[in-house]
């Protein structure tokens, strides 16, 4: 039996790169997929591939600046089918011209990118609980980053939003866990999407390598499995975790690449 058999999920942004692994892997796995993205044409063109590869599949809208759609993709999703078992929000996002450090960023883009990425998130599991808690369960997994776990010199409103989405997630998880819903997090480290690659120099790549342990950047696989996990009964006994999915990266002592860069001079 396929972990996510007869299971209905909603996958937001699930066009191109993590979002898109997601929905393919839960559809692979039996689950019926909505994606929730703002182009409906390529939503259906992915969802046109899953059904044609046996799986099934659904669009519906979501466009992260119409708060609006936060509700209304979840509400028909269970108009239609009478229940949401799995949640993903996938959907993250910031502005790399503005969100620098405290004193160099934008203060208004600031609570802007804030309040964006975690309403897209607020929004999407409130209206889900009210679903799940009726129909006796479900599962959120909410993706995060490890940015919203190691402070760092710039990007400061994404790793703000990002901290508070951990947060909720336990928040939610100890809140509602009675009624059967379970909420996890998965924090992805630097992964090797098609949009990171196109903006990341070969010798940035090289630096950042220095601190992951299992030394490679991660694919949207890696990312598709740990969400697998906590949308299925593989984790029915976990909630409350922000996983970090990120080949070890902030483990390892501070030393850490300079300990390996003498190694490797002898």
């Amino acid at each position: 039996m396929k972990l996510c058999e007869n299971k209905i999920a909603l996958v937001t942004s699930a066009t191109r790169g993590i979002g898109l692994a997601c929905a393919k892997k839960l559809a692979e796995n039996g689950a019926k997929v909505y994606l929730a993205v703002r182009r409906m044409d390529a939503g259906q063109k992915v969802a046109n591939e899953i059904i044609a590869q046996g799986g099934k599949a659904g669009v519906v809208y979501f466009d992260a600046n119409q708060e609006e759609t936060f509700s209304s993709m979840v509400d028909e999703v269970t108009a239609k089918e009478g229940r949401l078992d799995i949640l993903v929000n996938n959907y993250g996002s910031t502005d790399v011209k503005v969100d620098f450090d405290l004193l160099n960023g934008d203060t208004d883009r600031f609570f802007e990118i804030v309040e964006n990425n975690l309403k897209s998130v607020y929004i999407p599991c409130k209206q889900a609980l009210r679903s799940m808690v009726k129909t006796g369960g479900g599962s959120i997994v909410n993706i995060s980053s490890v940015g919203g776990k190691f402070p760092d010199l710039s990007r400061m409103a994404y790793s703000v939003a990002k901290s508070a989405i951990n947060y909720l997630t336990q928040n939610i998880a100890v809140q509602y866990a009675r009624q059967g819903v379970r909420c996890n997090a998965v924090l992805p480290g630097f992964i090797a999407t098609d949009a990171a690659m196109q903006n990341m120099s070969e010798e940035f790549l090289s630096m950042f390598l220095k601190n992951v342990p299992l030394n490679r950047a991660g694919l949207p696989e890696d990312i598709a499995n740990a969400v697998l996990f906590f949308a299925s009964d593989l984790s029915s006994f976990v909630t409350g975790e922000t996983m970090p999915v990120a080949g070890g990266f902030g483990l390892p002592s501070p030393m850490y690449a300079m300990y390996q860069e003498m190694k490797s001079r002898g």
